[in-house]
C-alpha cells in the first residue's frame, strides 16, 4: 500500500460464539447475550457472563437506544470503518445495560457530549452483515 492509498475496511471476523449477534445484524436487528443467572445484559458476546461467570446466556433483541458513556476523536488516523475526517470512538451504553465500542455517526464530533441520547444506525459490510454504530436519537436510521 502506498501512503496515498486508504486503507480497506476491516470486516469484523465472526466466531463461533458471536454468530448469531452477526446473523440478527444482516436484518439489522441488534442483540445482546443476557445472563439469566443474575439477569443482566452482556456485551461483547461470550461463553460466560462476565458479573457472575454464569454460563446461562440466551440471546434477546436489544432496543437500540443507548447513551454516549465516553468517546475519543481520532484525528490522524484513518477509519477502519472508511469514515472519513476526524471520526468518533464511543463507548455507548445500550438501554439494556451493556456498554458496546462502536462509532458515532450523523453528527459533528464537536457536538458530541456524554450522555447524550443515541440510536443504533447500521453500515452494510460486504458479506451482507451490518455494522452497528450509533446517531443522535431521532436521527436518519
Amino acid at each position: 500500500m502506498t501512503t496515498t492509498e486508504r486503507p480497506s475496511r476491516f470486516d469484523p471476523p465472526a466466531s463461533p460464539v458471536a454468530e448469531p449477534f452477526w446473523e440478527a445484524t444482516k436484518e439489522r436487528r441488534l442483540l445482546v447475550q443476557w445472563c439469566l443467572d443474575c439477569d443482566k445484559a452482556v456485551f461483547y458476546p461470550r461463553e460466560i457472563c462476565p458479573g457472575c461467570f454464569g454460563a446461562n446466556l440466551e440471546w434477546r433483541e436489544a432496543s437500540g437506544k443507548g447513551t454516549l458513556y465516553t468517546f475519543t476523536v481520532n484525528h490522524l488516523s484513518p477509519s477502519p470503518t472508511g469514515i472519513d475526517g476526524p471520526f468518533a470512538v464511543a463507548l455507548v451504553e445500550l438501554a439494556e445495560g451493556a456498554r458496546m465500542m462502536t462509532n458515532v455517526v450523523g453528527v459533528p464530533v464537536d457536538d458530541l457530549t456524554v450522555g447524550m441520547a443515541l440510536q443504533v444506525t447500521w453500515d452494510e459490510l460486504p458479506d451482507g452483515r451490518h455494522y452497528p454504530m450509533f446517531e443522535p436519537a431521532g436521527g436518519s436510521s
